[in-house]
């Protein structure tokens, strides 16, 4: 009786042994498919790291930014021919990608759009309300029928010691980024927003278009030469622009100042004031830039150039103030006052005798990369006596909108 109770018992365990292997076949099969499953995406993700690394490296070389800035003006003019006050538009993006694949060398492009020419298209008076790249100025650049591309240009930079540096450019290039520059009085999207208040206005510094430049840097003094082969000027003649510039920055109790001298010339291809020969153009330029403590900074620019061809101005007096939104609690924020006397060359008996301008400007920081600008212009064209009735005066209000990326 034992015995058969013995085996019985032994029968029981086998088959309840069996059983639990049989219920246990397909739970192994899942840890099985479970693990090769985990296998999978470890590798997935060493991979899927990989590539992102490979993208994290071509980031440290690749940077793309740019500018967004509208603006809209409204001008209110007086002169004989009682022109209509009226108002105008205008959207300028330029988007740009940089590419350094070493510490010296760098790949850069700049894009140009544009949606309207705002007052530059429709004012009376000579000087532009704003000096932004507008539709037209970014369509048949320069007659080379060539449009949007505003930059394409290579820079090797050779570095001698900690502060001595040359700087090797060349592609199409824009010469108001090596000479005329100003730390208060440079950017059209930040800063003033007449012609005169930007660049010197006798200074003919032409913009994207064929050549190469050299920047030198040694200590506080620097040397600046460009080279450019321009399309074609308002005359229809191809031309040769070579400009250089000599600089200084000096650190003083008062703050950093920059003084700056620059010399232009062309190749004869500007038609004389008779219209019977072709002339070259010259100009010197002498652009000084100053702070006096955290808050006030002053600025002066003027220019000489000569009158062998037909041109607006043979002369140009400009300057102004800014003060830093530190004053009142917002460093961002600045405002900027600005004038101008401009000499007209007095050729013909259509010329212009003078030109007198006057900006001030309020730019709020709404945040780090957008900013608001509110702008009033005063401009005056005087002709001389035989074409006094041409002479026009007004104000110019504006507000502009600019986005930094």
């Amino acid at each position: 009786m034992i015995r058969k109770r013995l085996v019985l018992l032994l029968m029981g365990l086998i088959l309840t042994t069996v059983t639990a292997r049989a219920e246990d076949e397909p739970s192994r099969q899942e840890v099985d498919q479970l693990k090769q499953r985990i296998e999978e995406l470890e590798k997935k993700q060493e991979k899927d790291a990989e590539e992102f690394g490979k993208l994290s490296d071509l980031a440290k070389y690749v940077s793309i930014g740019g500018i967004l800035s509208g603006a809209y003006q409204y001008e209110w003019v007086s002169g004989p021919s009682d022109p209509d006050d009226l108002g105008r538009g205008a959207v300028a993006f330029q988007p740009e990608i940089s590419i350094t694949p070493t510490e010296n060398d760098e790949i850069f492009f700049l894009f140009g759009f544009a949606a309207g020419n705002g007052l530059p298209g429709v004012t009376p008076f000579i000087l532009a309300p704003w000096a932004a790249g507008l539709e037209d100025d970014v369509k048949d650049i320069n007659g080379r029928n060539r449009d949007y591309l505003l930059q394409a240009w290579y820079k090797h930079s050779f570095e001698f010691s900690e502060d001595h540096s040359l700087g090797l450019s060349g592609g199409i290039i824009d010469s108001t980024n090596y000479l005329d520059d100003n730390a208060y009085a440079n950017d059209e999207y930040t800063q003033f927003m007449n012609e005169a208040l930007v660049n010197a206005s006798n200074g003919f510094l032409p913009s994207w278009d064929i050549g190469g430049a050299a920047e030198w840097d040694i200590g506080r003094f620097g040397v600046r030469g460009v080279y450019m082969n321009v399309g074609e000027n308002d005359d229809g003649n191809n031309y040769n622009f070579y400009g250089a510039e000599v600089m200084a920055t000096l650190e003083t109790a008062l703050g950093e100042g920059h003084y700056r001298v620059n010399y232009n010339f062309t190749s004869k291809a500007f038609l004389d004031p008779d219209d019977t020969s072709k002339e070259r153009r010259d100009v010197l330029i002498f652009s000084f830039d100053q702070e006096f403590g955290d808050i006030l900074g002053a600025w002066i620019r003027f220019a000489f150039g000569s009158d062998n061809a037909l041109v607006n101005y043979k002369t140009a007096y400009t300057g102004g103030v800014n003060i830093s939104g530190k004053w009142w609690g917002r460093e961002q924020d600045n405002i900027g006052i600005g004038c101008g006397y401009l000499d007209g060359p007095e050729q013909t008996d259509e010329s212009i005798d003078y030109t007198q301008v006057a900006e001030g400007y309020v730019r709020f920081g709404l945040n780090d990369y957008l900013f608001m600008t509110l702008d009033l212009q005063y401009m005056k064209d005087k002709y001389v006596d035989t074409a006094s009735e041409n002479d026009v005066d007004g104000w110019i209000a504006g507000v502009r909108m600019t986005a930094e990326f």
